[in-house]
Protein backbone atom coordinates (compact mmCIF):
# COMPACT_ATOMS: atom_id res chain seq x y z
CA UNK A 1 0.00 0.00 0.00
CA UNK A 2 1.45 3.34 -1.07
CA UNK A 3 1.95 6.41 1.04
CA UNK A 4 -1.15 8.66 1.34
CA UNK A 5 -1.00 11.88 -0.66
CA UNK A 6 -1.14 13.85 2.60
CA UNK A 7 -0.24 12.75 6.11
CA UNK A 8 -0.69 14.31 9.52
CA UNK A 9 3.10 14.28 9.76
CA UNK A 10 3.33 16.56 6.71
CA UNK A 11 1.17 19.16 8.44
CA UNK A 12 3.20 18.97 11.63
CA UNK A 13 6.54 19.15 9.80
CA UNK A 14 5.52 22.22 7.83
CA UNK A 15 3.56 24.15 10.45
CA UNK A 16 4.57 22.53 13.76
CA UNK A 17 7.72 24.62 14.42
CA UNK A 18 5.85 27.91 14.02
CA UNK A 19 3.02 26.62 16.21
CA UNK A 20 5.40 25.60 18.99
CA UNK A 21 7.08 29.01 18.85
CA UNK A 22 3.81 30.96 18.83
CA UNK A 23 2.29 28.98 21.72
CA UNK A 24 5.44 28.22 23.66
CA UNK A 25 3.84 28.79 27.05
CA UNK A 26 0.47 27.22 26.23
CA UNK A 27 1.32 23.69 25.09
CA UNK A 28 2.56 21.16 27.60
CA UNK A 29 5.51 18.81 27.39
CA UNK A 30 3.32 15.84 26.43
CA UNK A 31 1.85 17.73 23.48
CA UNK A 32 5.32 18.75 22.34
CA UNK A 33 6.46 15.16 22.61
CA UNK A 34 3.52 13.94 20.52
CA UNK A 35 4.16 16.56 17.83
CA UNK A 36 7.83 15.62 17.58
CA UNK A 37 7.07 11.89 17.53
CA UNK A 38 4.61 12.28 14.65
CA UNK A 39 7.05 14.46 12.70
CA UNK A 40 9.90 11.92 12.80
CA UNK A 41 7.85 8.70 12.69
CA UNK A 42 9.09 6.30 10.01
CA UNK A 43 11.89 8.57 8.91
CA UNK A 44 15.65 8.12 8.90
CA UNK A 45 15.81 10.18 12.09
CA UNK A 46 14.70 7.09 14.04
CA UNK A 47 16.78 4.65 12.04
CA UNK A 48 15.41 1.39 10.71
CA UNK A 49 16.39 -1.69 8.78
CA UNK A 50 16.61 -3.18 5.31
CA UNK A 51 14.43 -6.18 4.56
CA UNK A 52 14.64 -8.76 1.79
CA UNK A 53 11.99 -11.28 0.73
CA UNK A 54 13.14 -14.87 1.24
CA UNK A 55 11.13 -15.93 -1.81
CA UNK A 56 11.46 -13.34 -4.61
CA UNK A 57 14.32 -11.19 -3.36
CA UNK A 58 12.29 -7.97 -3.16
CA UNK A 59 13.93 -5.40 -0.92
CA UNK A 60 12.60 -2.46 1.03
CA UNK A 61 13.68 0.03 3.65
CA UNK A 62 11.58 0.04 6.78
CA UNK A 63 12.14 3.04 9.01
CA UNK A 64 11.32 2.70 12.69
CA UNK A 65 7.99 3.88 14.08
CA UNK A 66 7.76 6.36 16.91
CA UNK A 67 5.40 4.07 18.83
CA UNK A 68 3.40 6.99 20.20
CA UNK A 69 -0.24 6.08 20.80
CA UNK A 70 -1.40 9.40 19.32
CA UNK A 71 0.38 8.76 16.01
CA UNK A 72 -2.01 7.63 13.31
CA UNK A 73 0.72 5.66 11.51
CA UNK A 74 1.67 3.58 14.54
CA UNK A 75 -1.72 2.15 15.44
CA UNK A 76 -2.21 -0.54 12.78
CA UNK A 77 0.38 -2.93 14.19
CA UNK A 78 -0.50 -2.04 17.79
CA UNK A 79 -4.16 -2.73 17.02
CA UNK A 80 -3.34 -6.06 15.35
CA UNK A 81 -1.29 -7.25 18.30
CA UNK A 82 -3.96 -6.14 20.78
CA UNK A 83 -6.69 -7.96 18.86
CA UNK A 84 -4.64 -11.12 18.57
CA UNK A 85 -4.27 -11.07 22.34
CA UNK A 86 -7.95 -10.40 23.07
CA UNK A 87 -9.85 -12.24 20.32
CA UNK A 88 -9.92 -15.47 22.34
CA UNK A 89 -11.81 -13.67 25.12
CA UNK A 90 -14.99 -13.27 23.09
CA UNK A 91 -18.00 -15.39 24.03
CA UNK A 92 -20.53 -16.87 21.55
CA UNK A 93 -23.26 -14.41 22.58
CA UNK A 94 -24.57 -11.14 21.13
CA UNK A 95 -22.67 -8.01 22.13
CA UNK A 96 -24.09 -4.54 22.73
CA UNK A 97 -22.43 -1.19 22.13
CA UNK A 98 -23.23 1.48 24.73
CA UNK A 99 -21.91 5.06 24.50
CA UNK A 100 -21.69 7.45 27.46
CA UNK A 101 -21.20 11.13 26.54
CA UNK A 102 -20.33 14.11 28.73
CA UNK A 103 -22.52 17.19 28.19
CA UNK A 104 -20.98 20.20 26.45
CA UNK A 105 -21.25 22.21 29.70
CA UNK A 106 -18.48 20.05 31.18
CA UNK A 107 -16.19 19.97 28.15
CA UNK A 108 -13.88 22.81 29.22
CA UNK A 109 -13.70 21.50 32.77
CA UNK A 110 -12.74 18.07 31.47
CA UNK A 111 -10.10 19.51 29.16
CA UNK A 112 -8.39 21.37 32.01
CA UNK A 113 -8.59 18.35 34.33
CA UNK A 114 -8.18 15.41 31.97
CA UNK A 115 -6.75 12.83 34.33
CA UNK A 116 -9.33 13.49 37.05
CA UNK A 117 -12.44 14.00 34.91
CA UNK A 118 -11.73 11.22 32.42
CA UNK A 119 -11.13 8.94 35.38
CA UNK A 120 -14.52 9.90 36.80
CA UNK A 121 -16.07 9.24 33.38
CA UNK A 122 -14.73 5.68 33.39
CA UNK A 123 -15.82 5.00 36.97
CA UNK A 124 -19.29 6.50 36.54
CA UNK A 125 -20.02 4.56 33.35
CA UNK A 126 -18.73 1.31 34.82
CA UNK A 127 -20.69 1.73 38.04
CA UNK A 128 -23.83 2.57 36.07
CA UNK A 129 -23.63 -0.49 33.83
CA UNK A 130 -22.87 -2.87 36.68
CA UNK A 131 -25.58 -1.53 39.02
CA UNK A 132 -28.37 -1.51 36.44
CA UNK A 133 -27.37 -4.91 35.05
CA UNK A 134 -27.34 -6.43 38.55
CA UNK A 135 -30.85 -5.15 39.28
CA UNK A 136 -33.32 -8.08 39.03
CA UNK A 137 -35.82 -5.70 37.39
CA UNK A 138 -33.51 -5.50 34.39
CA UNK A 139 -30.94 -8.26 33.86
CA UNK A 140 -30.10 -9.46 37.35
CA UNK A 141 -26.57 -10.52 36.45
CA UNK A 142 -22.94 -9.66 36.98
CA UNK A 143 -21.56 -8.45 33.68
CA UNK A 144 -18.14 -7.93 32.16
CA UNK A 145 -17.28 -5.34 29.55
CA UNK A 146 -14.63 -3.26 27.84
CA UNK A 147 -14.58 0.56 27.70
CA UNK A 148 -12.63 2.78 25.27
CA UNK A 149 -12.21 6.54 25.71
CA UNK A 150 -12.57 8.86 22.72
CA UNK A 151 -12.26 12.61 23.24
CA UNK A 152 -12.99 13.92 19.75
CA UNK A 153 -15.85 14.55 17.39
CA UNK A 154 -15.61 14.29 13.62
CA UNK A 155 -14.73 17.99 13.41
CA UNK A 156 -11.85 17.46 15.91
CA UNK A 157 -13.57 19.51 18.61
CA UNK A 158 -13.40 18.28 22.19
CA UNK A 159 -16.16 15.71 22.69
CA UNK A 160 -15.30 13.21 25.47
CA UNK A 161 -17.30 9.98 25.38
CA UNK A 162 -16.88 6.36 26.30
CA UNK A 163 -17.56 3.38 24.01
CA UNK A 164 -18.49 0.23 25.94
CA UNK A 165 -18.73 -3.24 24.40
CA UNK A 166 -20.87 -5.49 26.60
CA UNK A 167 -21.81 -9.17 26.21
CA UNK A 168 -25.56 -9.78 26.36
CA UNK A 169 -25.92 -11.62 29.63
CA UNK A 170 -23.82 -12.38 32.66
CA UNK A 171 -23.23 -14.51 35.72
CA UNK A 172 -25.83 -15.03 38.42
CA UNK A 173 -24.95 -13.64 41.84
CA UNK A 174 -23.87 -17.09 43.05
CA UNK A 175 -21.87 -17.73 39.89
CA UNK A 176 -23.72 -20.95 39.08
CA UNK A 177 -25.80 -19.84 36.10
CA UNK A 178 -25.41 -17.83 32.92
CA UNK A 179 -28.27 -15.36 32.69
CA UNK A 180 -29.08 -14.60 29.07
CA UNK A 181 -30.04 -11.10 28.02
CA UNK A 182 -32.77 -10.28 25.56
CA UNK A 183 -31.76 -10.59 21.92
CA UNK A 184 -32.43 -7.00 20.84
CA UNK A 185 -32.50 -5.06 24.11
CA UNK A 186 -29.82 -4.64 26.74
CA UNK A 187 -30.71 -2.10 29.42
CA UNK A 188 -33.11 0.91 29.43
CA UNK A 189 -31.27 3.95 28.12
CA UNK A 190 -33.15 6.49 30.25
CA UNK A 191 -32.35 4.60 33.45
CA UNK A 192 -28.69 4.35 32.42
CA UNK A 193 -28.58 8.05 31.57
CA UNK A 194 -29.98 9.28 34.86
CA UNK A 195 -27.86 7.04 37.05
CA UNK A 196 -24.76 7.94 35.03
CA UNK A 197 -25.52 11.63 35.50
CA UNK A 198 -26.00 11.24 39.24
CA UNK A 199 -22.88 9.17 39.82
CA UNK A 200 -20.69 11.40 37.68
CA UNK A 201 -21.82 14.67 39.27
CA UNK A 202 -21.47 13.21 42.77
CA UNK A 203 -17.88 12.16 42.05
CA UNK A 204 -17.15 15.50 40.42
CA UNK A 205 -18.35 17.34 43.53
CA UNK A 206 -16.18 15.05 45.66
CA UNK A 207 -13.17 15.90 43.49
CA UNK A 208 -13.88 19.62 43.87
CA UNK A 209 -14.27 19.31 47.64
CA UNK A 210 -10.93 17.48 47.80
CA UNK A 211 -9.26 20.26 45.75
CA UNK A 212 -8.37 17.83 42.95
CA UNK A 213 -9.62 20.14 40.20
CA UNK A 214 -7.70 23.03 38.67
CA UNK A 215 -9.27 26.03 36.93
CA UNK A 216 -7.75 28.48 34.48
CA UNK A 217 -8.93 31.19 32.11
CA UNK A 218 -12.70 31.30 31.77
CA UNK A 219 -13.03 28.67 34.51
CA UNK A 220 -11.17 30.73 37.09
CA UNK A 221 -14.51 31.60 38.69
CA UNK A 222 -14.73 28.00 39.95
CA UNK A 223 -11.46 28.32 41.87
CA UNK A 224 -13.08 30.22 44.73
CA UNK A 225 -14.24 27.57 47.18
CA UNK A 226 -16.82 29.96 48.64
CA UNK A 227 -18.33 30.95 45.31
CA UNK A 228 -21.63 29.61 44.05
CA UNK A 229 -20.36 29.19 40.47
CA UNK A 230 -19.44 25.53 40.78
CA UNK A 231 -22.67 24.67 42.58
CA UNK A 232 -24.57 26.44 39.81
CA UNK A 233 -22.71 24.39 37.19
CA UNK A 234 -23.65 21.15 38.95
CA UNK A 235 -27.27 22.28 39.24
CA UNK A 236 -27.38 23.15 35.55
CA UNK A 237 -25.97 19.76 34.58
CA UNK A 238 -28.54 17.98 36.75
CA UNK A 239 -31.37 19.63 34.85
CA UNK A 240 -30.34 18.44 31.40
CA UNK A 241 -30.65 14.97 29.92
CA UNK A 242 -27.31 13.23 29.45
CA UNK A 243 -26.74 11.25 26.28
CA UNK A 244 -26.38 7.51 26.68
CA UNK A 245 -26.82 5.62 23.45
CA UNK A 246 -27.27 1.85 23.16
CA UNK A 247 -26.65 0.76 19.59
CA UNK A 248 -28.19 -2.39 18.06
CA UNK A 249 -26.39 -5.59 19.05
CA UNK A 250 -23.52 -6.97 17.02
CA UNK A 251 -24.28 -10.14 15.13
CA UNK A 252 -21.55 -12.17 16.79
CA UNK A 253 -17.85 -12.33 17.68
CA UNK A 254 -16.78 -11.58 14.09
CA UNK A 255 -18.69 -8.29 14.08
CA UNK A 256 -17.30 -7.44 17.53
CA UNK A 257 -13.76 -7.95 16.26
CA UNK A 258 -14.49 -5.80 13.25
CA UNK A 259 -15.73 -3.04 15.56
CA UNK A 260 -12.85 -3.35 18.00
CA UNK A 261 -10.38 -3.29 15.12
CA UNK A 262 -11.72 0.11 14.10
CA UNK A 263 -12.21 1.70 17.52
CA UNK A 264 -9.71 0.53 20.12
CA UNK A 265 -6.62 2.23 18.72
CA UNK A 266 -8.23 5.06 16.78
CA UNK A 267 -6.70 8.53 17.01
CA UNK A 268 -8.37 11.89 16.48
CA UNK A 269 -7.98 11.81 12.69
CA UNK A 270 -6.61 9.28 10.21
CA UNK A 271 -4.55 10.12 7.14
CA UNK A 272 -7.27 8.90 4.78
CA UNK A 273 -9.54 11.76 5.93
CA UNK A 274 -7.00 14.41 4.97
CA UNK A 275 -7.62 16.00 1.58
CA UNK A 276 -5.22 18.90 1.08
CA UNK A 277 -2.76 21.31 2.64
CA UNK A 278 -2.68 24.50 0.62
CA UNK A 279 -1.87 28.12 1.47
CA UNK A 280 -1.62 27.31 5.16
CA UNK A 281 -5.05 25.66 5.29
CA UNK A 282 -5.95 22.02 5.94
CA UNK A 283 -9.02 20.44 4.33
CA UNK A 284 -10.38 17.14 5.63
CA UNK A 285 -13.49 14.97 5.44
CA UNK A 286 -15.91 14.74 8.32
CA UNK A 287 -19.27 13.19 8.99
CA UNK A 288 -22.01 15.53 10.23
CA UNK A 289 -24.15 13.38 12.52
CA UNK A 290 -26.68 16.19 13.03
CA UNK A 291 -27.28 16.27 9.27
CA UNK A 292 -28.06 12.59 8.89
CA UNK A 293 -24.42 11.44 8.81
CA UNK A 294 -23.79 13.51 5.69
CA UNK A 295 -20.20 13.50 4.49
CA UNK A 296 -18.77 17.02 4.35
CA UNK A 297 -15.48 18.85 3.94
CA UNK A 298 -14.00 21.23 6.48
CA UNK A 299 -11.14 23.69 5.93
CA UNK A 300 -9.17 25.09 8.87
CA UNK A 301 -6.08 27.20 9.22
CA UNK A 302 -3.17 24.86 9.91
CA UNK A 303 -2.73 26.53 13.29
CA UNK A 304 -6.35 25.79 14.27
CA UNK A 305 -6.08 22.23 12.92
CA UNK A 306 -3.03 21.56 15.10
CA UNK A 307 -4.72 23.17 18.10
CA UNK A 308 -7.73 20.90 17.74
CA UNK A 309 -5.59 17.80 17.31
CA UNK A 310 -3.62 18.57 20.46
CA UNK A 311 -6.85 18.76 22.48
CA UNK A 312 -6.86 14.97 22.36
CA UNK A 313 -3.38 14.26 23.68
CA UNK A 314 -3.91 12.28 26.87
CA UNK A 315 -1.87 12.64 30.06
CA UNK A 316 1.19 10.40 30.28
CA UNK A 317 0.33 6.92 31.46
CA UNK A 318 -3.44 7.42 31.28
CA UNK A 319 -5.10 4.12 30.31
CA UNK A 320 -7.76 4.63 27.63
CA UNK A 321 -8.84 0.97 27.20
CA UNK A 322 -10.15 -0.62 30.39
CA UNK A 323 -11.88 -3.86 31.39
CA UNK A 324 -14.52 -4.28 34.09
CA UNK A 325 -16.51 -6.95 35.91
CA UNK A 326 -15.43 -10.47 35.12
CA UNK A 327 -13.31 -9.11 32.24
CA UNK A 328 -11.11 -7.20 34.69
CA UNK A 329 -7.48 -8.27 34.51
CA UNK A 330 -7.31 -9.80 37.98
CA UNK A 331 -10.00 -12.43 37.36
CA UNK A 332 -10.45 -12.55 33.59
CA UNK A 333 -9.06 -16.00 32.83
CA UNK A 334 -10.89 -17.74 35.66
CA UNK A 335 -14.21 -15.99 35.04
CA UNK A 336 -14.12 -16.47 31.27
CA UNK A 337 -13.54 -20.18 31.78
CA UNK A 338 -16.57 -20.25 34.10
CA UNK A 339 -18.70 -18.36 31.57
CA UNK A 340 -17.80 -20.81 28.81
CA UNK A 341 -18.54 -23.74 31.09
CA UNK A 342 -22.00 -22.36 31.91
CA UNK A 343 -22.62 -21.60 28.23
CA UNK A 344 -21.60 -25.11 27.28
CA UNK A 345 -18.78 -24.07 24.95
CA UNK A 346 -15.16 -25.18 24.88
CA UNK A 347 -12.16 -23.08 25.73
CA UNK A 348 -10.97 -21.73 22.35
CA UNK A 349 -7.63 -22.76 20.96
CA UNK A 350 -5.73 -20.17 18.97
CA UNK A 351 -4.89 -22.74 16.29
CA UNK A 352 -8.59 -23.48 15.75
CA UNK A 353 -9.56 -19.82 15.45
CA UNK A 354 -7.12 -18.07 13.13
CA UNK A 355 -7.25 -14.40 13.89
CA UNK A 356 -7.40 -13.22 10.26
CA UNK A 357 -10.46 -15.39 9.57
CA UNK A 358 -12.40 -13.70 12.35
CA UNK A 359 -11.97 -10.17 11.06
CA UNK A 360 -14.44 -8.18 9.02
CA UNK A 361 -13.53 -7.04 5.52
CA UNK A 362 -12.10 -3.73 6.73
CA UNK A 363 -9.41 -5.54 8.73
CA UNK A 364 -9.00 -8.77 6.77
CA UNK A 365 -5.47 -10.10 7.14
CA UNK A 366 -4.51 -7.54 9.76
CA UNK A 367 -2.28 -9.60 12.03
CA UNK A 368 1.12 -8.95 13.46
CA UNK A 369 2.55 -11.65 11.16
CA UNK A 370 0.89 -10.20 8.04
CA UNK A 371 3.10 -7.12 8.23
CA UNK A 372 6.09 -9.30 7.34
CA UNK A 373 4.52 -10.86 4.21
CA UNK A 374 6.25 -9.70 1.03
CA UNK A 375 4.19 -6.95 -0.69
CA UNK A 376 5.63 -7.93 -4.08
CA UNK A 377 4.99 -11.68 -4.34
CA UNK A 378 2.64 -12.19 -1.39
CA UNK A 379 4.28 -15.53 -0.61
CA UNK A 380 7.64 -14.90 0.97
CA UNK A 381 8.48 -13.19 4.21
CA UNK A 382 10.55 -10.07 4.68
CA UNK A 383 13.78 -10.85 6.52
CA UNK A 384 16.02 -8.18 8.06
CA UNK A 385 19.38 -8.10 6.31
CA UNK A 386 20.83 -4.84 7.62
CA UNK A 387 20.27 -2.10 10.17
CA UNK A 388 20.07 1.64 9.52
CA UNK A 389 21.51 3.79 12.28
CA UNK A 390 19.39 6.70 13.54
CA UNK A 391 21.57 9.00 11.43
CA UNK A 392 19.97 7.42 8.38
CA UNK A 393 23.18 5.83 7.07
CA UNK A 394 23.76 2.11 6.53
CA UNK A 395 26.48 0.43 8.51
CA UNK A 396 27.70 -1.15 5.24
CA UNK A 397 27.19 0.30 1.73
CA UNK A 398 24.36 -1.28 -0.22
CA UNK A 399 22.72 -0.66 -3.60
CA UNK A 400 20.04 2.03 -3.73
CA UNK A 401 16.61 0.73 -2.80
CA UNK A 402 13.22 2.10 -3.74
CA UNK A 403 11.42 2.62 -0.43
CA UNK A 404 8.17 3.92 -1.92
Amino acid sequence: MGRPALELADIFRLHGPAYREAYRGMINSMQRRVMRAIEICRTAVLGGHVEKCDHCGHRRIHYNSCGNRHCNKCQSLARARWLEKHCAQLLPVPYFHVVFTLPAALSSLALQNQRVVYGILFRAAAQTLRRIAADPKHLGARIGFLAVLHTWGQNLQHHPHLHCVVPSGGLSSDGRRWIRGRAHFFLPVRVLSRLFRGVFLHDLQQAQAAAKLRFHGSLQKFADADADAFAHLIKTCRRIEWVVYAKPPFGGPEQVLDYLGRYTHRVAISNNRLISLENGKVTFRWKDYQAGNKQKRMTLDAEEFIRRFLLHVLPAGFVRIRHYGWLANAQRRQKLALCRELLGVQQPEREQQPFAENLGEANKGLTAASFMICPACGQGHMVVIDVIDPTGSLREPMPAIDSS
